[in-house]
């Protein structure tokens, strides 16, 4: 299937002169197990207006791996979110959303893997521990994680931003964590940093914040403490115009990026000149 560019996102993607903007980190590769991208960006597909708003927004992220729920696509419809995915473009993300037990969620991969449109072992695991603040329940993800890994899936647990529960799901097999940076669709932005560094410094596999972010901004500075990268949909798809937001978020991810490889200047309680006045004749 071919996805049209239509004109409304080729007069956003105008925007967009940054083919340039990370050359010479061709190299800086997102791995997963044994699957490599690009892109440090993976995005959702719900709470958009319409699904054509979804595809064009993807389209303008730059995003590879797309998440979609599986318990929330109707194939009995004639038409589908699947309909507007290039599926030769992307890899499709299977996930749990709406899953409270860990069977549950073991059960909804295992029909996943079952169906034609998702191609890889490659999934995304969430069970949520209660209804209000759809918080994460760690203890029910890990046991869960358990069965996927034993069972040859690929695992992304999206999980609460704990450091002991981030080693316990690598040491169960995930190949990458995900902790949250703050109630998902909240659009806080993180919460606590520390947490978020602590685990990057406790696991050897990539962390990638899920949940959270609300805009431009908070995508950087997420990427800046040093995580692998974001996964966002509410920031994009509730944004008053969802396609500026996606292109944004792609800029603020690569930038994010760029500055903690770079490494920041030392931050000073006084102010220091630019230039050196030693030495200077007057």
């Amino acid at each position: 299937m071919t996805v049209d560019v239509n004109a409304n996102v080729a007069n956003v993607a105008n925007i967009d002169r940054e083919e340039n903007l990370d050359s010479g980190y061709k190299d800086d590769l997102l791995k997963i197990g044994k699957y490599t991208f690009k892109s440090r960006l993976i995005v959702g597909t719900g709470k958009y207006p319409d699904f054509k708003t979804m595809r064009d927004a993807i389209e303008l992220s730059g995003a590879e791996i797309i998440t979609v729920a599986v318990r929330r696509i109707d194939f009995n419809a004639g038409e589908n979110m699947l309909s507007y995915i290039d599926q030769s473009k992307y890899t499709l993300l299977p996930n749990t959303a709406g899953c409270y037990t860990a069977e549950d969620a073991v059960n909804t991969l295992r029909l996943a893997r079952e169906l034609d449109v998702f191609k890889t072992s490659l999934v995304k695991l969430e069970v949520i521990g209660d209804k209000k603040t759809l918080y994460p329940n760690n203890e029910e993800l890990i046991k869960a994680a358990k069965i996927l890994v034993k069972e040859g899936f690929t695992v992304m647990p999206y999980m609460m931003d704990d450091p002991v529960a981030a080693k316990k799901l690598e040491d169960t097999g995930c190949p990458v964590v995900m902790p949250l940076a703050s109630p998902i669709g909240s659009g806080l932005g993180i919460r606590n940093p520390y947490n978020l560094m602590i685990i990057k410094e406790t696991v050897s596999i990539p962390v990638i914040v899920d949940a959270g972010v609300g805009t431009a901004s908070d995508a950087s500075k997420t990427m800046e403490i040093g995580v692998d990268g974001i996964l966002m949909n509410t920031a994009i798809a509730a944004a008053k115009d969802p396609l500026k937001m996606a292109l944004a978020m792609k800029y603020a991810v690569k930038a994010g990026r760029l500055a903690y490889l770079a490494g920041r200047m030392p931050m000073k309680l006084y102010a220091q000149a630019s230039t050196s006045m030693e030495g200077i004749v007057f």
